[in-house]
Order: C-alpha cells, then sequence, then structure tokens
C-alpha cells in the first residue's frame, strides 16, 4: 500500500507541474452568456473573461452558475472551445466541470471530453495535454440521491478517480441531495493523489471544519457569506473561494483576499460585510423565479450592469438558457441595489 507521504509529495508534484506558479486563490464558475437566437454569445463570453481575469485566474467551466446542468454535450464542448481559446491568452487555468448524474455517466463524459481536449491540442499524452490546455483538473460532483451511502457515494467518485486524471471534487448539496462526510473525502485524499480540489458549497462546511486532514487537496469554500472569516491566511479553514459571485465581484473579493493575506483584518471584514449584504439582497430577488438557476439569475441580474453600466436597466435583460428572459424588475431592482451599496459601475466592460 502506498504511504500517506507518498501520496502528498506525489499530489504536490501534480500540482506544481499543472501551476507553476501559485494556485489562484480566487476561482469563479463563469456565466454563460447567450445571444437573442438562444446561440452562446462567443464575443459576450470572451468580454466577460477578460474583464474577470485582472484579478481572477481560475474558472470552472461550465458549473451550476454557467448552466452546467442545463448544457446538452455540444454546448458544453463549444462554451469549453470559446473558454479555452481565452484562457491560453489570459494566463487562467480552468477546471472542467463534468456535471453527470452517476458515476457511469461521469466516466463516459471524462473520456470523450479527454479525447476531445487531446484532439484540440494535438497531444497524445492526457496530462500533457491537460497542461497545455491550462486545465487543472476534471471536477466531478456525488451521485445524486438524498438516500445514498456514504459507501455508495466513495465507491462512485472513486471509480472516476482510478483513471488517473487531475480531479476536483465539488460538494452540492443543493444539487446531489447528498453531503460527502469528513471521513470519506479523508479516505478518498489518502488513496488518490490526483486528487487535487475539495469545493464545498454546503455552508455546513463539515469537512472543513471536521479537522480531518486532507493531505495537501486544495480546498475551496462557495457559500455565499460572511467571507472574510474562512481563508486560512486569517485562521480559518479553506485555501480559497470558488464563488459564483466572483462574476460580479471580482475586484472586491480579490481586494479582500489582499486585506486578509497583509492582516489588514478591520478593512477585509468591512469589504466582507458589505457584499454579504448585496449578495443576499439580489439572491432574495430570485429565490422565486420559475426559469434558470438562483446562482444564474441573480449573478446574471448583476453583471447586465457590469457589461454595460449605469443604463442597464434600459437594455433587454439576459437571455436563460431556456429561452425565457430576466424580468425588467428584477434588473431595475438589481442595479437598486448595487447603487445603494455603492457597487454600480460607471461605465461596461461592453464596448458602447
Amino acid at each position: 500500500m502506498t504511504s500517506t507521504s507518498t501520496i502528498t509529495a506525489r499530489r504536490a508534484q501534480r500540482f506544481k507541474n499543472l501551476f507553476p506558479g501559485d494556485i489562484p486563490t480566487l476561482w469563479c464558475p463563469l456565466l454563460t452568456h447567450y445571444d437573442a437566437n438562444g446561440a452562446l454569445d462567443r464575443q459576450r463570453i470572451g468580454a466577460h473573461l477578460r474583464h474577470l481575469s485582472p484579478h481572477v485566474k481560475g474558472f470552472l467551466v461550465p458549473g451550476s452558475t454557467g448552466d452546467g446542468w442545463e448544457l446538452n454535450d455540444q454546448e458544453t464542448r463549444q462554451l469549453l472551445g470559446i473558454v479555452l481559446g481565452e484562457a491560453s491568452e489570459l494566463g487562467c487555468h480552468l477546471l472542467v466541470g463534468i456535471l453527470k448524474t452517476d458515476s457511469a455517466a461521469a466516466l463516459s463524459c471524462i473520456r470523450e471530453i479527454l479525447h476531445w481536449i487531446k484532439a484540440l491540442t494535438n497531444e497524445r499524452d492526457s496530462a500533457i495535454a491537460l497542461a497545455k490546455a491550462h486545465v487543472g483538473g476534471l471536477t466531478l460532483w456525488p451521485t445524486h440521491g438524498k438516500d445514498r451511502s456514504q459507501e455508495d457515494l466513495q465507491e462512485g467518485l472513486a471509480s472516476s478517480r482510478e483513471l488517473g486524471l487531475p480531479t476536483a471534487i465539488y460538494q452540492l448539496l443543493q444539487v446531489t441531495q447528498n453531503e460527502l462526510s469528513p471521513e470519506v473525502t479523508h479516505n478518498l485524499a489518502r488513496q488518490f493523489d490526483n486528487f487535487l480540489f475539495f469545493k464545498d458549497s454546503s455552508g455546513a462546511d463539515r469537512v472543513a471544519l471536521s479537522g480531518k486532514n486532507l493531505d495537501g487537496v486544495f480546498t475551496m469554500r462557495g457559500a455565499e457569506d460572511n467571507y472574510a472569516r474562512w481563508l486560512n491566511v486569517a485562521g480559518g479553514p479553506y485555501h480559497g473561494f470558488l464563488l459564483s459571485t466572483a462574476n460580479c465581484f471580482a475586484k472586491e473579493l480579490s481586494q479582500m483576499i489582499d486585506h486578509l493575506s497583509a492582516k489588514r483584518l478591520d478593512a477585509a471584514q468591512q469589504s466582507s460585510a458589505r457584499l454579504s449584504s448585496v449578495i443576499k439582497e439580489v439572491f432574495h430577488l430570485v429565490e422565486d423565479l420559475p426559469h434558470g438557476n438562483p446562482y444564474a439569475n441573480a449573478n446574471k441580474a448583476m453583471d447586465h450592469f457590469f457589461a454595460y453600466g449605469p443604463g442597464a436597466a434600459q437594455i433587454a435583460p439576459p437571455r436563460l438558457h431556456d429561452g425565457a428572459h430576466l424580468t425588467v424588475e428584477v434588473i431595475r431592482a438589481a442595479g437598486e441595489i448595487l447603487s445603494r451599496h455603492g457597487l454600480l459601475p460607471q461605465q461596461g466592460y461592453l464596448p458602447p
């Protein structure tokens, strides 16, 4: 049996190969934008990514916020093609979301995407192809079902890790209806050196707060509240964030992280409280909408202003994946909230 120290050393070497510099502290599940006909809007996606890239160097594509559960396989590959091309030029890293409901479907999807990335990079070796494409890992969710046993969840994730590819586990109780225990997460970390990232959006943070040693796995928090207390540079249990609201507040979140790193704790807490308040209000706006998901809807409402500036309420609201649009009322209310908190941009990132 491979020793724990060997697993940890191998994991560290994988990180060194995939991230020659530092692993980004702030990651973003990128929004997916559509044109008036419902096709992926290549120009808008690229403009949004370029707007974020000075402050965010890691992206999950696709994630729940990017409509990953709704995109078909063709749309997913098209989206990845757009982002991979931009990421290489911008020096950004990607986690590729494998949004499938069971382990068999996830394995099939992994093989298809890996084959596609090899063809795209003209590389036969999997590790070289992923590194060349700036892909730091393939992101997996536990098998869906509220009655799944911990043994079942561990077995499903282990089958994917046996491929040997760099992977991340995404804890998303709101979608999978279950939650990996600290013990299972610990077991996977000690068994597979290719388990590199662990993200938890549950808000309960049971794994991170358990004290279980994950032997060098990079942990990221996804819940949207009270940001300043959670990073290990401030005494918290996480190495970084993967936040839907980085689609809109990349600059502010990056500045807050800088404050924490420099031990400017009062400034970090003030920024955290301000962001927490505005995000709570905007999420409340969209929680009962019949179309889309609240992560995408809230961020699309705010991003509308970051794209078009103060007059964004006069521009047609953004389209959702199913063809519906956010309402004018939601857009106006989101703009009012941003303005009241001093976060309304003076101009948009799209050309006039």
